[in-house]
């Protein structure tokens, strides 16, 4: 399974979104992550992209943990994307709701995600 190539989404679940809202976030964080994967990891891009473009959505408790996997990623140096929220409908301004990460190797999003429990 080492040529397997995902996604994942982190989502924030303590700050009562809708699932309307928890949708479009998670779409806003999977496509900037991608575009990023485009520009600077194409060789991953185009092997997600061509394989099904598998995605998967985890959630966090806090602020503090969507910082600390967005942190990882950019630690281990994976394309990752963080959305801050332009505050129009349910929530403030600027709050941090969604991290996406890859595409990448499923191994190495795993290192940061595997533990995670689905939303």
């Amino acid at each position: 399974m080492n040529n397997e190539y995902k996604q994942v989404i982190v989502v924030r679940v303590d700050l009562g979104m809708s699932k309307g809202k928890i949708a479009v976030q998670v779409a806003h964080a999977a496509v900037t992550a991608a575009f990023k994967a485009y520009r600077c990891r194409r060789e991953w891009f185009d092997k997600w992209l061509n394989s099904g473009q598998k995605k998967v959505v985890v959630k966090v408790s806090s602020e503090e943990e969507l910082i600390r996997v967005a942190n990882e990623a950019e630690k281990h140096r994976l394309p990752y994307a963080i959305i801050r929220d332009a505050g129009l409908t349910e929530l403030p301004p600027n709050t941090l709701t969604a991290v996406a990460i890859g595409p990448a190797p499923a191994t190495l999003i795993d290192k940061i995600t595997g533990n995670m429990k689905l939303l």
